[in-house]
């Protein structure tokens, strides 16, 4: 089999998904199109020099749909030869858009990719799609369907995690964001989103709060915590299924959950033959790739089960990964994580996370694992993992090595 190589990441800032933010008037066909120009240019990608652009993007309506991917190719200075596929796995559209893509590579169906993904959260809002899942009672009944904030916190009272531990843990986000910014930690990778003049309308993740402590955490109020026990009640819901539960404790809230932003990212994905045909060199080899389907009430605790899946696959322990990027999409998604595993949290999202930074749905995914390749090397690190949860039950996850 063909191995798969990262040759370039890149991706946008994040911006505030919200219409004061500043990428509110920057739609997702223009933030794809920053990211994909970006690697054209930086790698001299001329005529049909990939097979495939794998686009991942969550709320696929309004300007979003259409096949977002194909737009976005045909509006960026890609030839018109290479095609484009839009992907929907929730939270890890990114991650999966690049699995994807690096399997094709190892089974011999093209020499390269693009894969990466997008998502404009102040433009086309989270939910707007109205799916099934949550829409449709014969299927949300059955499945004992609950918000994913409401099964965040189902986490922390499965696994006896407090608020003040959340809370500890998304102040050290915001630090290690701030950290890693002042130190110019994402340089290589973060390309300024522009106006059609030129100007630059941002080059930084806006969303960050680096004043954040304790005490300001502590004065927020958790965020589904009248969801749960007041209209719709979906506590009683979730203890329907989990009768052991006496009652849900409902510890997040705005400050230790993922923020709402917009964004995109990309990532070059090919072999070796084709990287020495295009005068190039790997910066990682993609050794695994994994999914799995997990709970669907619960929902997020897909990082664990994934993990153990792709470690067992490729004949790896935890202790051969030297760093990890675990999507931050609630406190306790990671804090159950560094539980499962005993992993210690200096090597856990070293440079802050979504909690932080903000989570491009659609984007997200390979964001962290450009995030990860550029920390592998910074610190001179040979194997990382990536890994999210996912809506509905799910979790992804990508074991890089460098080369």
């Amino acid at each position: 089999m063909t191995d798969a190589y990262i040759y370039d990441a890149v991706r946008t800032p994040r911006g505030k998904g919200r219409k004061d933010g500043s990428l509110h008037e920057v739609t997702a066909v223009r933030l794809s199109t920053t990211a994909l120009n970006a690697l054209k240019d930086r790698n001299g990608l001329d005529g049909h020099a990939v097979e495939d652009v794998i686009w991942g993007n969550v709320t696929q309506v309004g300007e979003q749909g259409a096949c977002l991917a194909r737009t976005a190719v045909l509006a960026s200075d890609l030839d018109e030869s290479i095609p484009g596929v839009s992907i929907n796995r929730f939270c890890a559209s990114g991650l999966e858009a690049v699995n994807m893509a690096a399997n094709q590579v190892r089974g011999g169906a093209g020499g390269a990719y693009i894969a990466g993904g997008v998502e404009s959260m102040s433009r086309v809002p989270m939910g707007s799609d109205g799916g099934a899942i949550a829409a449709d009672p014969s299927v949300a009944m059955d499945m004992y369907f609950v918000p994913q904030g409401i099964g965040a916190d189902i986490i922390a009272t499965q696994y006896g995690f407090t608020r003040d531990q959340a809370d500890e843990l998304a102040v050290e986000s915001q630090r290690r964001a701030k950290a890693a910014w002042d130190d110019g930690r994402f340089a290589k990778s973060v390309v300024p989103v522009r106006d059609v003049n030129g100007l630059t309308i941002l080059d930084r993740d806006e969303h960050m709060r680096p004043e954040t402590d304790m005490q300001s955490l502590g004065a927020l109020k958790p965020s589904f915590k009248e969801q749960g026990e007041v209209m719709p009640g979906f506590d009683k819901v979730a203890m329907l299924k989990y009768p052991h539960l006496e009652r849900i404790e409902h510890i997040h809230h705005a400050g230790n959950s993922s923020g709402i932003v917009d964004g995109a990212s990309a990532v070059l994905i090919g072999s070796k033959e084709w990287g020495e045909a295009h005068g190039l060199t790997p910066r990682a080899r993609i050794r695994a790739t994994a999914k799995i389907g997990t709970d669907p009430t619960i929902m997020l605790t897909g990082p664990v089960p994934v993990t153990q899946k792709i470690l067992r696959e490729s004949g790896m322990e935890i202790g051969d990964i030297d760093l990890f990027e675990v999507n931050e999409a609630f406190a306790a998604v990671v804090m159950r994580f560094m539980q499962a595993f005993d992993v210690d949290q200096s090597r856990v999202n070293v440079n802050g996370g979504a909690i932080a930074m903000g989570h491009p749905l659609g984007a997200t995914g390979a964001m962290i694992l450009g995030t990860l390749l550029d920390e592998m090397e910074r610190t001179d690190r040979e194997t990382g993992l990536a890994t999210l949860c996912i809506g509905s039950g799910m979790g992804a996850a990508t074991i890089l090595e460098r080369v």
